[in-house]
């Protein structure tokens, strides 16, 4: 067993993630905000649009970012601004097609926080004279703890755990786009079952203390008779 075959992927792959959840998190709260308190009309519509990862086969997601992020694609004309040709296969690629696939992981729970605090906190913020950057800094996002830890987590396992989008967008390259998942199916291909069983159990390992931490914080806690 390769120690560079294997760090380098987990290594990577954790950047990504890292990546990942920090920029959903300052994406997902202002969406997911606004989602939770508007009364537009084409609310709906965008929660839909956010939603539409999570349905579609990673294969489409993944072929319309490559497209996206190609040379004729926005990302081509991103890229030559310091002198790339694309963003496809490579890892600033991979943020941001994992910011895209990963974006309702960390959306839908932090509108659900949001939306149950309910009016009450904040209309009693209001008439203790704060202003609305406080009353969302003092009062909502603290009330939205639980969201948030589960966003984070969710996004941050299902990055961990992305194939079909990172294969279509990333490819296999060693050190730049190879993640976990990928290695674990480049291990299976070349039939090295050992490595491929090592990298397949922690991630199951991992999947499974990301569910547990995700439920504990999102169950209510009963309240104790006096």
């Amino acid at each position: 067993m390769s120690l560079t075959e294997i760090g380098a992927p987990i290594s990577l792959t954790l950047l990504l993630a890292a990546l990942t959840t920090a920029i959903l998190l300052v994406i997902g709260t202002p969406l997911a905000w606004w989602l939770a308190r508007s009364q537009k009309r084409g609310v709906e519509l965008v929660a839909a649009i956010v939603t539409l990862p999570l349905v579609l086969p990673p294969t489409v997601l993944g072929f319309y970012l490559l497209l996206a992020l190609g040379p004729y694609g926005p990302g081509g004309g991103l890229a030559a601004l310091w002198g790339g040709r694309t963003l496809a296969f490579s890892f600033p690629g991979l943020v941001i097609g994992s910011v895209i696939s990963s974006l309702p992981f960390m959306v839908a729970p932090l509108r659900g926080a949001f939306a149950a605090i309910g009016r009450e906190p904040l209309e009693s913020a209001l008439c203790l004279g704060a202003t609305p950057w406080q009353r969302f800094w003092r009062v909502a996002v603290p009330l939205a703890r639980p969201g948030y830890v589960a966003g984070a987590v969710l996004s941050f396992a299902h990055t961990v755990g992305e194939f079909g989008v990172v294969l279509m967008i990333g490819g296999n390259i060693p050190g730049q786009t190879k993640v976990l998942s990928i290695a674990i199916y480049d291990f299976v291909e070349r039939l090295e079952w050992q490595n491929a069983h090592f990298l397949a159990a922690g991630m199951v390992t991992f999947a499974l203390l990301a569910v547990v931490l995700t439920t504990s914080f999102g169950r209510p806690r009963s309240e104790t008779a006096p």
